[in-house]
Order: C-alpha cells, then sequence, then structure tokens
C-alpha cells in the first residue's frame, strides 16, 4: 500500500469520528456540571479514557496552555481538541455546540426569572443547588490535582498559589486586581518550574512559524468596542464591550468573572439588582456547560425592562462579547503551540502552570463555599456541610450521574 493511500485511509477514519466526537461534546455540554475545572475531569473521562481523541498528557497540556491565555478554560480547551482534530472547521462546530445549550438556557431562565419575579414567586428552590456546586468544584480539585501534582515543587506550587490566591480574591476579589494576579501567579508558577528544562530531551526541530491575523482580529475587535462602546449610550452596544473588555482580561474561569461582573453591573452601571445577580449566579452552577454562559442571563436580566425580544438580543450580545476574545486567542495559539512546546523551557514550564492552575481550584472551592454560609444558623450550615460531603462521596463512587444529583437538589428544594 503506498503511503498516499495510507495518509487516505487515517484521514477518512478521522473523519468517520468527526460525528462521534461532536456528539460526545454535545452530551458534555448538557451534562458537565461544575465548572472548567470539573469540565476537564470529564473531558478526561469521556474525550481521552473512553473515546482516546486525545491522550491525557495532550488535554493536560492544552488545559495548561488555555489556563494562560485570557477566556473560558473549558471551552478554549475543548476548541483546541476540536482543531487538533479536525482543524477550524470542526473547532468552530464544537465550539458552538458547546456554548449553544446553555447560553440558550441562561436566557431563557433570565426572560423567566423577570417573569416570576414580576409574580412575586420566590426562587429559594436553587438553595440547595449551591453547596453542591462547591462539592462539584472540590470534586475537580481532588481529581485535577491528583492527575497532575507528581513532585514536591509542584506540591509547593499548590499549596502557595492556593493560599496566595485565597488572599487576594478575600481581600481584592472586587477590584480588577484579581484579573492580574491570577495570570501573574500562572506565569510565575510556569517559570519556577521551566529552569528544571534540562530534565527533558532535546528536539532539534524548532522552526516557529506565527501567524498573526487571528491577534490581529482579537485586538482590532477589542479597540473597536471599546472605542464604539464609550462614544455610543446605546445598551447593547455597551454590553458588547463590557463583555468583551472582560472576556479578554479574566484569567482562571468563570469563579473570577463573578466578583468583578457584580461591582461592573450592580455597583457601577446598575444593570441588575443584588438579588437578580445572585439569582443568576445560582441557576449558573445549576447549568452544565460553560460557566461563562451566565452572561448570557446578565445580558438578558439588564435588558428586562424593554421587552422579551430586546431580552434575547441582550443575551446573545453578551454571549458574544464575552466567548469571542478567548477564541481569537486559541485559534492565534495553537497553530504555533506544536512548534512552541518543542522549546525544553517550554515544556518544563507546563509542570507549574499546571500545579498553580490546581491551587486556583482549591482557592475557588473555599470562595464558593464563604457566601453560602453567610447569615445561616447552625442548622443550615450543617445541612450544607452534609450535602457537601455526601455529594462529593457520590461523584467519587461515580454510581450516580450528575444531572441526576441536579435534578434531586431542586427537587428537594421545591419540597423543603
Amino acid at each position: 500500500m503506498s503511503q498516499i493511500d495510507d495518509k487516505l485511509m487515517k484521514e477518512n477514519k478521522h473523519n468517520n469520528r468527526f460525528p462521534l466526537f461532536l456528539q460526545d461534546v454535545f452530551t458534555l455540554a448538557i451534562s458537565a456540571f461544575g465548572g472548567p475545572q470539573a469540565h476537564i475531569a470529564m473531558m478526561l473521562d469521556l474525550l481521552v479514557g473512553k473515546r482516546k481523541y486525545v491522550s491525557e498528557g495532550e488535554l493536560i497540556e492544552l488545559n495548561a496552555l488555555c489556563q494562560i491565555l485570557p477566556g473560558p478554560t473549558s471551552t478554549q480547551t475543548i476548541t483546541a481538541i476540536g482543531y487538533k482534530l479536525g482543524g477550524m472547521k470542526l473547532a468552530l462546530i464544537t465550539l458552538l455546540i458547546w456554548i449553544i445549550p446553555a447560553g440558550s438556557f441562561m436566557i431563557v431562565i433570565a426572560i423567566g426569572m423577570s417573569y416570576l419575579e414580576s409574580q412575586g414567586v420566590s426562587t429559594k428552590f436553587t438553595k440547595y443547588i449551591q453547596p453542591m456546586a462547591v462539592a462539584f468544584v472540590a470534586f475537580a480539585a481532588y481529581k485535577i490535582t491528583t492527575k497532575v501534582i507528581n513532585t514536591k515543587s509542584g506540591l509547593s506550587l499548590l499549596i502557595s498559589s492556593a493560599i496566595i490566591a485565597y488572599i487576594i480574591s478575600t481581600l481584592y476579589g472586587h477590584l480588577p486586581i484579581t484579573s492580574v494576579a491570577f495570570p501573574i501567579l500562572l506565569t510565575l508558577g510556569g517559570l519556577a518550574t521551566s529552569l528544571k528544562f534540562r530534565k527533558h530531551k532535546k528536539i532539534h526541530d524548532k522552526k516557529l512559524n506565527i501567524e498573526w491575523h487571528n491577534f490581529i482580529l482579537f485586538l482590532g475587535v477589542f479597540v473597536g468596542a471599546v472605542t464604539i462602546g464609550n462614544i455610543f449610550q446605546f445598551r447593547l452596544l455597551r454590553l458588547f464591550e463590557n463583555f468583551y473588555r472582560n472576556g479578554s482580561l479574566i484569567f482562571g474561569g468563570g469563579q473570577v468573572l463573578i466578583p468583578l461582573l457584580r461591582a461592573e453591573f450592580v455597583d457601577v452601571k446598575h444593570y441588575l439588582t443584588d438579588h437578580e445577580f445572585l439569582s443568576g449566579i445560582s441557576f449558573t452552577q445549576a447549568m452544565p456547560g460553560p460557566v461563562f454562559s451566565m452572561t448570557g442571563y446578565l445580558g438578558a436580566t439588564a435588558m428586562n425592562d424593554k421587552g422579551v425580544f430586546w431580552q434575547i438580543l441582550g443575551g446573545i450580545v453578551a454571549l458574544l462579547g464575552i466567548f469571542l476574545p478567548g477564541t481569537f486567542l486559541i485559534f492565534f495559539v495553537i497553530k504555533f503551540w506544536t512548534e512552541l512546546k518543542k522549546f525544553r523551557a517550554v515544556r518544563a514550564s507546563l509542570e507549574g502552570i499546571s500545579a498553580v492552575g490546581s491551587g486556583l481550584v482549591i482557592a475557588a472551592t473555599i470562595l464558593l463555599w464563604k457566601p453560602i454560609n453567610t447569615n445561616i444558623n447552625a442548622y443550615d450550615g450543617i445541612i450544607n456541610i452534609s450535602i457537601i460531603g455526601i455529594t462529593f462521596l457520590l461523584l467519587l463512587s461515580e454510581k450516580v450521574p450528575t444531572p441526576l444529583l441536579i435534578i434531586i437538589g431542586l427537587v428537594a428544594g421545591f419540597v423543603f
């Protein structure tokens, strides 16, 4: 058999797997609860363990790369997997399948919440979902840590980054310093382990060809959005500028996004009330798919005085604004990532980036725990701890599907 025939057979084999891959992406989009860290754990199980689209090492590398880029980490990671399997076309379809279910759900919920609140209906039935969300993130921290931490230096970076991230988020979570501090921590972690580059094998073929058009597109939209948003006071344009700017500057996932969006949309611009914002966050924890999909809720709620049509537009504009920056950047970097990681220092840095990323997950677990236990009595505190413990053990046993856990939590909230 000729090399050309062999190549064609391999291409056909990969092409035949594309529908199955997209089906798996959709499965994750409607069942992956718990935020980016839980998403990566589920990707390891389905996309690596069961389907073997990529190796465990490749997925961890891609996740580490996405953690040092601004934007939604799990979205960028699954988009990058699509790119590795089928190029730009498959990556774009992957992106749409991943974000549309959760984004649509959150827009519909925003419209429904506006109606319920206008009718005076309570939304306290989500109270058990919040401690369950803490358990999801805690379980993700456990899963990711066991995968990426295998050296003393990695363990040291994990512990120190978790402590620093917690302190910064507690003291300065309402300030833009958070979005700067987290990428600095990731960079320092990468630099720390890059010093061990001599342990990695030399690769002599290290040609680096960079295509700049996606970065120019990212930067051009950023400048245009900020300029137009500040010239015109039309709320839809301002919403796109707000979300595109945040999507361009946010590192560390949805947990970092929450305090910054609250400060901007509740405290500064008064697009939402505290009650509306917190209700949206609660529902986001109960939604599968990317945590950044909560922007669909925020955008729709910000337009609730204009009617349903404008709420839908507000949600769509918000989703486009938050997801576009990370998409432009991952398409920019992924094209030369294979060549870039041939450098020993780059490969060595991935250990530190992954360790710090795990530390940020642990800090996020503690930070998510705090607000659900504020201003509650001892009995409710015991209930919350019990829910977290039981949910964690059920996730560890892998005997109860995550969607079923969410349904049980919602039903319990209605009953009690």
